[in-house]
């Protein structure tokens, strides 16, 4: 994600690339108009243990559980994405358009942009005038439980990625959402981002030590300590803890652009190109690699590891230090899968086949993100799911 120009930091998942650095680096130790509002109860606020009591037992359902709705932004400031705003605004729309095509999507926007939103995205997609600052709905929006307590959202109280970006907006963007559609808001005892999260649906979750064991989120925090919290809050019973890479790039390397549950006992891991020189991802991709394959889920179940391998650069050509080459960070949609699409046809191919072969009965819709993806993001990070209450 590109940065505000007063804050010298690194932009989204901007890597140091120079053999200096990454010598130097550390890792972890430890391993339309406004929308009608819903049926469902609320609003209200409960405390951080409500998603797992007793009175009102819910977890996070994996992503490919039926959806309500789609929510995403539209990016909103020009001083953070300079010349590429016209682009990301673009990719934004088309990205939207592909998953209105599976289910309904709400974009959030400034009410002097919703005009040209809705004339960007069309009569298919909902716009709702909402305050945001960026586009990545993933993070900045609630993380949604289901249960017999009904639907609720985590707000993981968003700062910016320990206060890297400006984010006056976004940090009340989960719970102006869950207001507005009155949904029982759920605030989280501890600091993260719904793209630092990823579950299976059955109890187990994935995570990295650099985007939560992290000072500039959750300061004398002891990793068991966010473990014990996370199972209360999501509803999980185990998670598998991969180091990441702290310091890199803003999100301190997310796992949804590393490793994702297809389904139960099965994680597709995001694997670098023949001959792609060390980087951040590289880096957690083979700490991963070592990690998955000794690993059990909840259910004592060794994982199937499915590697994913990025496109190749000398294919695409040189698309800027901060582009996230990754096919990892799809979306799972109602009956489909948003697939980023690079231009190495081969690759880009290649990826869409093992994808559509983990998701059986789903249509594969592959979409090109280069702008998202040159601000150092995806279509997850773009996205965040509703999902439907069990009837």
């Amino acid at each position: 994600m590109v940065r505000t120009p007063a804050r010298r930091t690194p932009s989204r998942r901007s890597v140091l690339r120079s053999g200096a650095a990454l010598a130097a680096l550390a890792l972890l130790d430890g391993c339309s108009s406004s929308g009608a509002a819903d049926d469902t109860p609320g609003p209200s606020r409960e405390g951080p243990s409500a998603g797992t009591s007793a009175a009102a037992p819910r977890a996070m359902p994996a992503e490919g559980a039926p959806h309500t709705r789609t929510f995403m932004a539209w990016p909103a400031l020009e001083e953070v994405w300079g010349d590429q705003l016209p682009g990301v605004r673009q990719d934004i729309a088309g990205l939207a358009q592909a998953v209105a095509a599976f289910e309904p999507v709400v974009l959030m926007a400034r009410p002097d942009q919703a005009e040209q939103a809705r004339q960007s995205c069309g009569s298919g997609v909902e716009v709702i005038e909402l305050p945001v600052d960026d586009l990545w709905a993933r993070d900045t929006g609630p993380t949604f439980l289901t249960g017999p307590g009904g639907l609720a959202g985590v707000d993981l109280n968003f700062n910016g990625w320990g206060n890297r970006q400006t984010h006056t907006e976004d940090s009340q963007v989960a719970r102006t959402l869950l207001d507005r559609y009155g949904i029982t808001r759920i605030e989280a005892p501890l600091t993260g981002e719904g793209g630092a999260i990823e579950v299976d649906g059955e109890g187990t979750l994935m995570a990295t030590e650099s985007a939560w064991v992290n000072d500039n989120r959750n300061p004398g925090r002891s990793r068991d300590q966010i473990e014990a919290s996370l199972k209360e809050l999501l509803g999980v019973r185990k998670v598998l803890w991969i180091k990441g890479v702290a310091g890199q790039d803003i999100t301190d390397c997310h796992i949804d652009a590393l490793a994702r549950f297809a389904q139960p006992g099965t994680v597709v891991l995001h694997r670098p190109a023949p001959d792609t020189p060390p980087d951040i991802w590289t880096t957690a991709s083979d700490q991963a690699l070592q990690v998955l394959h000794e690993a059990t889920d909840v259910t004592g179940r060794a994982l199937t590891v499915v590697e994913l391998t990025e496109p190749d650069f000398t294919v695409i050509g040189d698309r800027g230090k901060d582009f996230l080459a990754t096919y990892l960070n799809y979306y799972v949609v109602n009956g489909g899968v948003i697939v980023p699409r690079f231009g190495d046809r081969a690759a880009d191919d290649r990826a869409a086949g093992i994808l559509a072969d983990l998701h059986p009965g789903r249509k594969v819709t592959q979409v090109s993100i280069d702008h998202i993806a040159s601000g150092g993001g995806g279509i997850h990070c773009s996205t965040q799911q509703q999902p439907a209450v069990p009837g």
